[in-house]
C-alpha cells in the first residue's frame, strides 16, 4: 500500500515539524446524480421532445433523472465479488441496487489508424464563441478536416486544461462494481429523492454509511426566442455553460460555446468540481450562476442551420470520509473509506424561431410529378462532422 506524506504547512520550519502519515482509502464510492430535462423542440409541448428522444432511443434527447454508482476497492473480493447499495425509501427504487462487477473482457486490437481507400476526412468545422448578437474578432478559428488529419493545426487555436477527478473504474481499482447494470436495469423515477441514509457493503470493501441532506439538482428549462437562449435559475447552480453544433451543408460544420474566450468545451459538459468551475468562472469560460439567458451570435445561427444546443448547470458535491483526519499531526491517518456525491442538470434545445418548430424554418422540397407528395427529409449529421471529431481527438486529447 502507498503511503503519502501530507505537509500541513503554515511556514517551512512548522511543516517539517508536523508531517503526517497518510494512507489512501481502502475504497472509494461514487454517487453522480443527473437531472435531464431531455431536448426542447420549439413548437412541441414540454417534455414531448424528451419523450421522442426516448422512443428513438436517444439518449441525449430522453429527460428524466440518472444516477451512477460507482464502487472501487483495493481490496480483492473473498470469492465472488458482491456488492450492494441499501438506498433510502425516497428514491423509491426498492430497498437495494447491486453493483455488479462488469465481466472482463479483451480489448480489440487498436492498429494504426487507416482511412479506407486512402481516403482523408473532408470538410472543415468553424469554431465561435462567446453570448452577444454579433461575433468577435479573430472568429471563426477554421479547422480543416484533412490538414489536422495531416498534423497541421488551425492558426490561432487556444485550449486549457480541465480538472476533472478520476474516479472508481473498473481496471482502475482491483475490485469493482457499478450500477446500472444488466442484473437490474431499472429507472430512476421521476419523484425519486436522495435524501435520508445510505449504506454500501461488500465482500471487498469495508461499510460505507453516510447521510445525504441534498437532492438532485431542479430541472433546467431552457427555451429560446430568436436566437437568445433563457433558462431557470437553478438554486444549487455553481455555474453554466452551452455548446451548439449544426451544419447548413455535408462540407462543414459549426461550433459554437458560451464561454467568453475561446473554448472547445469537450470536456465542460460533465460533471465539474465546484472550485474548479468556480476557477472556469473567473476566468469566463463558465458563466456565472446569476446568468440566465445568453444570446447565439447571428452569424452562427445563419450558418449553423437547425444547430442543436447542449446545456449543463453544475452542482454541487458532498464528501465524506471515515474516519475523520486525526487532529495530531503525529497520527497517521488511515481512511476507511471515501464517498463523493456529485450533482447536475442538462438540458438540449434545437434551436429555431419561437413558437415555431425547426422544420418550419426550411422550405420543403419541391414536389415532382413521379411523387407530388413529397416532402423534406429530416437532416442527416453531416460526415464531416464524424471524420472531424476522428481528426480532433489528437489536440484534445480525448
Amino acid at each position: 500500500m502507498r503511503t503519502f506524506i501530507v505537509l500541513l504547512a503554515v511556514s517551512p520550519a512548522l511543516a517539517l515539524a508536523q508531517t503526517q502519515v497518510v494512507k489512501p482509502p481502502i475504497a472509494h464510492y461514487w454517487v453522480s446524480a443527473e437531472t435531464a430535462a431531455g431536448m426542447s423542440i420549439p413548437g412541441m409541448p414540454a417534455g414531448m421532445g424528451g419523450m421522442m428522444g426516448g422512443m428513438m432511443g436517444g439518449g441525449g434527447m430522453q429527460g428524466g433523472k440518472r444516477l451512477l454508482l460507482q464502487l472501487g476497492s483495493q481490496q480483492s473480493a473473498a470469492g465472488e465479488p458482491r456488492a450492494a447499495h441499501a438506498i433510502p425509501p425516497g428514491l423509491q427504487m426498492g430497498a437495494q441496487l447491486p453493483l455488479v462487477t462488469p465481466r472482463r473482457e479483451r480489448a480489440a486490437d487498436r492498429g494504426p489508424r487507416d482511412y479506407p481507400d486512402g481516403q482523408r476526412p473532408k470538410g472543415r468545422m468553424l469554431l465561435y464563441w462567446g453570448c452577444g448578437d454579433s461575433t468577435r474578432p479573430g472568429q471563426p478559428v477554421v479547422f480543416d478536416f484533412a490538414k489536422i488529419a495531416e498534423g497541421q493545426m488551425p492558426q490561432g487555436l487556444s485550449s486549457r486544461r480541465v480538472a476533472q477527478a478520476s474516479g472508481p473504474a473498473f481496471g482502475r481499482s482491483r475490485t469493482y462494481g457499478d450500477w446500472p447494470n444488466p442484473e437490474e436495469p431499472k429507472t430512476v423515477p421521476e419523484g425519486a429523492s436522495l435524501r435520508g441514509d445510505h449504506l454500501v457493503k461488500g465482500n471487498y470493501s469495508p461499510d460505507i454509511r453516510f447521510a445525504l441532506d441534498r437532492d438532485f439538482m431542479a430541472r433546467a428549462e431552457l427555451a429560446a426566442s430568436g436566437n437568445t437562449m433563457r433558462w431557470n435559475a437553478i438554486a444549487t447552480a455553481t455555474g453554466y455553460f452551452a455548446t451548439l453544433v449544426g451544419a447548413q451543408n455535408e462540407n462543414e460544420v459549426v461550433f459554437w460555446s458560451s464561454s467568453d474566450v475561446q473554448e472547445m468545451g469537450g470536456s465542460l459538459m460533465d460533471w465539474l468540481p465546484p472550485a474548479e468551475v468556480a476557477r472556469l468562472v473567473k476566468e469566463k469560460v463558465v458563466l456565472p450562476p446569476s446568468t440566465t439567458e445568453c444570446t447565439v451570435p447571428r452569424e452562427v445561427v445563419a450558418k449553423a442551420g437547425t444547430p442543436m444546443v447542449n446545456f449543463i448547470a453544475y452542482g454541487e458535491e458532498a464528501n465524506f470520509i471515515h474516519p475523520p483526519r486525526p487532529s495530531d499531526p503525529k497520527t497517521p491517518w488511515e481512511p476507511q473509506w471515501a464517498a463523493k456525491v456529485r450533482f447536475k442538470s442538462t438540458a438540449g434545445l434545437l434551436l429555431g424561431e419561437e413558437g415555431e418548430s425547426p422544420r418550419a424554418q426550411r422550405p420543403p422540397r419541391e414536389a415532382t410529378r413521379e411523387n407530388p407528395q413529397q416532402e423534406a427529409q429530416p437532416q442527416q449529421a453531416p460526415d464531416p462532422l464524424k471524420e472531424g471529431v476522428k481528426a480532433l481527438r489528437g489536440i484534445f486529447g480525448r
